[in-house]
């Protein structure tokens, strides 16, 4: 997995700016926040299961409105 980023007209902070989107697209902080620590099988299997729940309560609001 790479993400580029070009530099135009030597403007480093849009290049940042734009590095930053792509990585928070990607999931990448999150991956990073997760992988900080070790996390046990059985508490990953748990942790997943509940984002699922979550994403599947706030599709059906979405759905419902």
């Amino acid at each position: 997995m790479t993400i580029e980023v070009t530099v135009k007209d030597n403007n480093v902070e849009q290049a940042l700016r734009s590095l930053k989107k792509k990585m928070q697209r990607e999931g990448l902080y999150k991956e990073m926040k997760l992988r900080k620590h070790y996390e046990k099988p059985s508490l990953r299997k748990a942790r997943e299961k509940e984002e699922s729940i979550r994403r599947v309560r706030k599709l059906n609001r979405r759905n419902n409105d």
